[in-house]
């Protein structure tokens, strides 16, 4: 541990110095007011923000989404109200004097952690260590897509990241750096954060890494400097930027709490409230004399003037929108409303025609293919890839071009073995928009992604996972591949909506629900295994819209009995009936492809398709609980209670008692319990 500091280095600039304690003030006063909150961060990073800010960021506080601007992420996303004092310093007109004061107070726009739409300029939600850095290679990557695929003119900027000694130690960040450096982002800049401290202590009680040679090792291009040194700080943007085939990481030595009087340099300064003392030491140190949360007039004037700055560049870049060609203007502006093209849903119905003309059994993964195919041709924006299983997603549409090191003209990703960076990724495209992203894997992986799962729900945005092998259904691969839990698990994430199509139909049905929704996250769980076409008269009406609807109603009376299913169980249930119904007992088989559609709808529509005071069964190749507000106390459940098994699928299926008798059986004792018994 250093030893405390009770003086700082003097600035080369005393004017930037400055204006970096506004930064630091602002900082410490709000944390100290709040009793919580991390002030080690803004204070060590507050010198590289200013000059960031000052001579090289491109923004407009005026239009916080002008789409040309350059985007700012904070990784160390516990540092926050080094973001929020920029936003306010510079003049985002939601980010006032009194957000700052209320830091880490309910609804306010200053939480704890930066989230994204709490406050404009805020680019991302951070919070687990390592996710700024990980989107930031998604925001990277987006801006080069849409640089290939309109230009210089109208895309053409920076991604900067700032992160910490905490984001380098996830396991995710490897991913994230790994990938960046093969495709070769050179408008990504990365300022590390070197400051040795971690909650603990220093960083030597845990890691011992030479990060710079682990990014030179990832094709980055890397520089060391004084993270205090304002003339260091801006030669090495220069030469990032000069830098076009890699990633550069600026490897910033900073002082952690940097004018704390006992506290820099300690761990003391990360998370700790600095109390009264601590800060009027560094008042003394930093010569500051301003009130809390007050600006001097004339270096508040300043920051203002940084603020605005980039508006005639802004105003540059509105005219060459307005004057590029017809077709490209009109392409960009419906991508920036998030609009998909006018025409968009013939590419669904033109999937089920194929779908239906072929009329065989399909693994649901396959029909997604088939979906894709076609979307891919109707929707431009449509971004796909999968984490080296590009075969088994059935992720690749036939006409996407893959993205290369250097290549981006294309419209297919291979993120390798990444599955959390991946979902990471897939978010920053998101988030930066004009694109619409999706990756695959498999279900049973969704694990390592589900961080940014959880994140992307939390931001309502439209990140698309496509999960395949969602079951025992896979088979002979066994139960470290086969997704027992998971889909009880994904639904429980609140926001994201968890679909599993029931046959190829509803595939395409899926998908248009899917895409239809701007502002939320969605995941795709698809059968390894094929499925019998059940919906072979769809219509163009979307059943599968509303989450959950009758697939079959009950016949020769009132309904007495209900199955509820998805996905690959469902033909299973549609088989119990046949022989129910030929019993004599009316039988109504619902299918659910998507709980959280259906959990939005009217109540009398829930009641209508639920079968109000029917006997209930539902028949899942997975764990019960998600089923369970729906059962009841007297419904009964057809699935697993355990993890799974290698062997053929079948063979499995019938191991583990998920059968077209097993749901009759499990039928006959749900009527049995309500009283009403079979005929």
């Amino acid at each position: 541990m250093t030893e405390s500091v009770k003086s700082v280095p003097a600035p080369r600039d005393q004017h930037l110095r400055d204006m970096a304690n506004c930064i630091r003030f602002l900082s410490m006063d709000a944390v100290e007011k709040a009793k919580s909150g991390h002030p080690g961060m803004p204070m060590g990073m507050a010198d590289i923000a200013v000059v960031l800010f000052s001579d090289f960021l491109k923004f407009d506080a005026e239009d916080p989404y002008w789409f040309d601007r350059d985007r700012f992420l904070i990784s160390n996303g516990h540092g926050s109200m080094l973001l929020y004092s920029l936003l306010y310093l510079t003049g985002y007109r939601d980010m006032t004097i009194d957000q700052i004061e209320n830091f880490r107070q309910v609804d306010s726009r200053t939480a704890g952690h930066p989230e994204y739409r709490h406050a404009t300029g805020i680019e991302t939600t951070t919070g687990p260590l390592g996710q700024g850095l990980a989107n930031s290679v998604g925001f990277a990557l987006a801006e080069r897509i849409m640089n290939a695929k309109f230009g210089d003119s109208l895309s053409n900027h920076y991604t900067y990241v700032f992160l910490g000694d905490g984001c380098l130690m996830e396991g995710i960040s490897q991913e994230a750096i790994s990938l960046a450096g093969h495709l070769k982002l050179g408008k990504l800049i990365a300022f590390w954060d070197n400051n040795s401290i971690s909650i603990d202590g220093a960083t030597s009680l845990a890691e011992s890494d030479d990060q710079p040679a682990r990014f030179r090792a990832s094709n980055w291009h890397v520089q060391e400097i004084d993270g205090h040194d304002t003339d260091a700080i801006r030669n090495a943007i220069v030469e990032a930027q000069q830098v076009t085939d890699r990633p550069s990481l600026i490897a910033c030595k900073t002082i952690i709490g940097f004018g704390f009087p006992t506290r820099a340099g300690t761990q003391k300064a990360h998370s700790d409230a600095p109390g009264e003392e601590e800060i009027a030491g560094a008042r003394k140190i930093l010569g500051w004399t301003a009130p809390p949360f007050e600006i001097p007039s004339d270096l508040l004037d300043d920051w203002r003037k940084i603020g605005a700055k980039g508006r005639n560049a802004r105003m540059a870049w509105a005219v060459r929108v307005q004057t590029a060609k017809a077709d490209i203007r009109q392409d960009f502006e419906r991508r920036m409303k998030g609009e998909l093209p006018l025409d968009w849903t013939a590419a669904i119905e033109a999937a089920k025609q194929e779908l239906l003309s072929a009329d065989k059994d399909l693994a649901t993964r396959q029909a997604s293919g088939v979906v894709l195919n076609h979307l891919a041709e109707a929707l431009p924006e449509l971004i796909g890839g999968s984490t080296d299983l590009t075969p088994s997603n059935n992720t690749k549409a036939k006409s996407m071009i893959e993205i290369a090191p250097g290549q981006y003209n294309g419209s297919y990703v291979h993120y390798g073995v990444r599955e959390h960076g991946m979902a990471a990724a897939i978010n920053g495209i998101a988030l930066h928009g004009g694109l619409i992203p999706y990756g695959g894997t498999f279900l049973t992986f969704s694990d390592y992604a589900r961080p940014s799962i959880r994140l992307a729900a939390m931001m309502a945005v439209r990140s698309i996972f496509v999960m395949t092998h969602d079951s025992i259904g896979l088979g002979e691969d066994g139960p470290t591949h086969q997704p027992v839990e998971h889909l009880t698990a994904l639904r429980a994430i609140p926001g994201l909506a968890v679909f599993r199509p029931g046959d190829p139909i509803e595939t395409a049905e899926c998908w248009q629900a899917i895409l239809d929704a701007p502002r939320q996250a969605a995941l795709i769980a698809l059968s390894r295994q094929p499925m019998p076409l059940l919906r072979k008269q769809p219509g163009s009406l979307n059943l599968s819209a509303k989450g959950g609807y009758v697939l079959l109603e009950a016949e020769g009376g009132a309904r007495e009995l209900t199955i509820m299913s998805t996905g690959s169980e469902l033909h299973l249930a549609v088989e119990a009936r046949a022989r129910l119904q030929a019993e004599g007992v009316p039988t109504a088989v619902v299918s659910m492809p998507c709980r959280l559609l259906f959990e939005a709808q009217a109540p009398d529509y829930k009641r209508e398709v639920l079968g109000d005071g029917t006997a209930r069964v539902a028949v899942e190749a997975a764990v019960q609980d998600s089923w369970d507000r729906y059962l009841g106390l007297d419904g009964r459940f057809v699935g697993m209670h355990s993890f799974g098994a290698s062997g053929k699928i079948d063979d499995v299926y019938r191991k583990f008692d998920i059968t077209t008798d097993a749901v009759v059986k499990a039928a006959q004792g749900a009527l049995e319990r309500r009283g009403a018994g079979t005929r």
